[in-house]
């Protein structure tokens, strides 16, 4: 195994582990201890299980389950380091690589409900199994960080680099695009804010007049993920959910309904199902306020004549973003990030396709109309920049040198890590019980 894959694993190893019911249906047991962290059964059958349905096999089932436990033995080692060096990763940390990985599976998936259907789960459920393998990576990532944090690459080592690949073996790059955004949201009114709270208070007479608070959410609540399981939210900890939302949760008894809760969502009524301790299970049901249409059209308007600025070339795209766009992402000068990479630059298959249809029509440095987009229920419009726009073609340095640098700086950085394990793995205590003792590993990671 090459120690690229070892690289790869350890960063993405357990992405989609909380997919599999794999841990239900192996008698478990432990094969496998590094410092003070155990490895079971179930870990490598899930992953094993998980390899197959993807069709990710190669080789026979004993050698794959082999190669599988080497890696958990990198990532447990690194992550019992982690410990020692005394890495936290706070829970609001958690939750916003949870809220990201999640934005990505379900823009891969289509839609919530469709996630959901795919592995059988709420989103709720999901995010639960997600939390402490999301912890564990974050804090393996973070020693690798620590280990690598002196590692860098000159120019010459990148031109080195380049040359040694064969020509045949030279990388095909896809077409890429980076997409940059201005946007308009609309101010909601007050006259809007009241409507949404007295449909809420509307709700809340029901319910005390003995409506069923679990129809009443599948009829009208505006959370679609919770509203057709009657507003049932799952069980979550104190921390994970809006402040204000939590501090009502935590002083209801089960079957109670809160006074109107309202949070940057909208407006919540909720009523306790469960509470252990700092971790509570609710129902709500959400109304958002809805920004009128006349100021929907003038957030329109408004985009309209910023497009037409920059086409007439009176502002350019960057000025542009920092003097009127109200997105997060003009402090990135208004690109767009790939959640995949990190970066700015998108393949193909890789744009939302409500966002390609726009771009597709574009010429590199041309404007889009304004276009209407939905984010957390709210409406608001946005113009799309096209700032470059690439052709698939075979790697070079002209065009590709800050993708061939990260490939070296990659490489440079695995053996550091490499390096640093052969040292650990002398320094850890590390032992590996039946089955897996017989496996063939491509390090000895038993001391003798």
């Amino acid at each position: 195994m090459k120690p690229i894959r070892y690289l790869l694993l350890i960063l993405f190893i357990s992405l989609m582990h909380f997919s599999t019911t794999a841990q239900d249906s192996v008698v478990d047991g432990i094969v496998a201890i590094v410092g003070g962290r155990i490895i079971l059964k179930s870990d490598v059958e899930a992953q094993y299980l998980q390899y197959r349905a993807q069709g990710n096999i190669t080789g026979s089932p004993v050698r794959v389950k082999c190669q599988i436990l080497e890696n958990i033995l990198y990532q447990k080692l690194l992550y019992h380091q982690a410990d020692v060096d005394s890495i936290i990763i706070s829970d609001s940390q958690v939750g916003s690589e949870i809220d990201r990985r999640m934005r990505y599976f379900i823009s891969q998936a289509g839609s919530p409900e469709r996630l959901e259907e795919m592995y059988n789960k709420s989103l709720m459920e999901i995010k639960e199994e997600m939390s402490e393998i999301i912890r564990e990576q974050m804090m393996v990532e973070q020693e690798q960080q620590k280990i690598t944090e002196n590692v860098s690459v000159t120019p010459a080592e990148v031109k080195a680099f380049f040359r040694k690949i064969p020509k045949d073996s030279i990388p095909e790059i896809s077409a890429e695009v980076e997409i940059g955004i201005i946007s308009r949201r609309p101010e909601i009114g007050e006259q809007q804010m009241q409507l949404a709270r007295e449909q809420v208070e509307g709700f809340k007479e029901r319910v005390q007049n003995g409506d069923d608070f679990a129809t009443l959410a599948i009829l009208y609540s505006e959370d679609p993920a919770s509203a057709k399981q009657g507003g049932e939210l799952g069980m979550f900890q104190r921390g994970d959910m809006r402040p204000k939302f939590e501090a009502a949760a935590f002083k209801l008894k089960p079957e109670e309904v809160s006074d109107i809760v309202e949070t940057p969502d909208g407006f919540h009524l909720i009523q306790m199902i469960e509470r252990r301790g700092d971790f509570f299970n609710v129902r709500h049901i959400l109304v958002q306020p809805k920004v009128s249409p006349i100021e929907l059209n003038n957030a329109k308007l408004f985009l309209d004549s910023i497009a037409s600025k920059i086409q007439n070339k009176e502002v350019n795209f960057a000025n542009a973003v920092l003097r009127y766009s109200d997105d997060p992402s003009r402090n990135n000068g208004g690109m767009l990030i790939n959640q995949v990479s990190g970066n700015t630059r998108f393949e193909i298959e890789q744009v939302d396709p409500k966002i390609f249809f726009v771009i597709d029509k574009l010429k590199v440095g041309e404007i889009s109309a304004p276009v209407k987009w939905e984010e957390r229920g709210k409406e608001f419009f946005r113009i799309y920049y096209l700032k470059e726009r690439s052709t698939p073609h075979y790697a070079n340095l002209s065009d590709d040198y800050a993708r061939i640098q990260q490939w070296k700086l990659d490489e440079k950085k695995m053996k550091e890590i490499e390096k640093w394990v052969d040292k650990k793995v002398d320094e850890s205590f590390v032992q590996i019980m039946s089955p897996y003792i017989d496996c063939t590993f491509d390090r000895d990671w038993v001391t003798k």
